[in-house]
């Protein structure tokens, strides 16, 4: 697998939106994300129709799909960062031209309903992508020194390094208070112990879903898979879609799960249910709470990419990004 030049200093970095608009975001947040990103030596750049806005808070496929196209083709443009996630990714995959995304392989980051975009471009062009925060994301206060340090160990530098626990993780929408949010211990949690290393595929486990049975969807047979959803999840539903892909896998190499929001109600004890319906988790490392998905601080991981993991003693290590 192809791993797409790393951004430097001094880079252009641009801005899409092939889920929802940048119109949802206020002008002090949009100045914000803009700002710490330029704090880390790289220049921001937006797609021409990020900020179109219909009736479901997005742009037409053809302004997305022109904006995606726009980006791979400008050779100033070293990296590519999604504004937010949304429900309607997936609408642009029969309309890309992987062709010439292949021929300009570039850091492609976000996660959410961006999880269809990544995983069909690394399954199709052959090089990383990359599941972490959005542009947006990039306007959140507390929490932020951790989420931006594993962007930059992942698209910034290129040495193996191991991915760590949060302080404290919080549920609160940020975007709407940033001063009084409530913070909680971090703790990585173990379904079952072993040692594994492999590809990494994954995101968010409902819109990975939506690939199956399509030419967008990767070959996760013994992969490691990393999957999360969000507060619209619920337990049988988090179970349905689990079951669904480790299906589609056949058999996988390990599993780790981000933590859920609260909203979702799936709970220790619904999680442990679930997973102990499947013969396979229990001969595998599992981890799970770990710090990806809808909750913050999120890290960065590579679509695409090589990891090590050792359940027993809570570790993952980026080896290929």
């Amino acid at each position: 697998m192809l791993i797409p030049q790393k951004l430097s200093v001094g880079d252009e970095i641009r801005i899409v939106a092939p889920s929802r608009s940048g119109s949802i975001l206020s002008e002090e947040g949009i100045e914000q994300a803009k700002e710490r990103l330029e704090e880390l030596g790289l220049k921001v750049t937006f797609g021409a129709h990020i900020f179109e806005n219909d009736m479901q808070n997005s742009a037409s496929i053809q302004q997305r799909v022109e904006d995606l196209h726009a980006a791979f083709a400008d050779p100033n443009v070293k990296g590519i960062l999604t504004v937010i996630g949304g429900f309607n990714c997936n609408e642009l995959l029969p309309y890309l031209d992987y062709e010439l995304i292949g021929r300009n392989p570039k850091m492609l980051c976000g996660f959410s309903d961006i999880t269809a975009l990544a995983n069909a471009i690394t399954a199709r062009c052959g090089f990383i992508t990359y599941s972490g925060p959005h542009f947006s994301s990039f306007g959140m206060d507390q929490g932020q020194e951790y989420q931006t340090a594993f962007f930059k160990r992942c698209l910034m530098e290129d040495e193996p390094f191991l991915l760590e626990p949060s302080d404290g993780w919080s549920d609160d929408a940020w975007y709407l208070d940033q001063e009084n949010r409530v913070f909680e211990p971090t703790e990585w949690k173990v379904y079952n112990e072993g040692k594994a290393a492999g590809t990494l595929y994954g995101g968010n486990l409902c819109t990975l879903n939506l690939l199956q049975g399509t030419e967008y969807m990767p070959d996760i047979q013994g992969a490691v898979l990393f999957v999360e959803d969000d507060e619209l999840v619920f337990p049988e539903m988090f179970a349905r879609d689990l079951t669904s892909l480790l299906q589609a896998a056949g058999r996988i190499s390990g599993l780790v799960i981000g933590r859920f929001q609260k909203a979702s109600k799936v709970t220790e004890e619904q999680l442990t249910f679930i997973l102990d319906k499947h013969p396979q988790l229990k001969e595998i490392p599992v981890l799970y709470d770990v710090d990806f998905g809808h909750t913050q601080p999120i890290f960065t991981f590579p679509i695409g990419g090589e990891v090590e993991i050792h359940s027993g003693i809570k570790t993952i290590k980026l080896l290929k990004f």
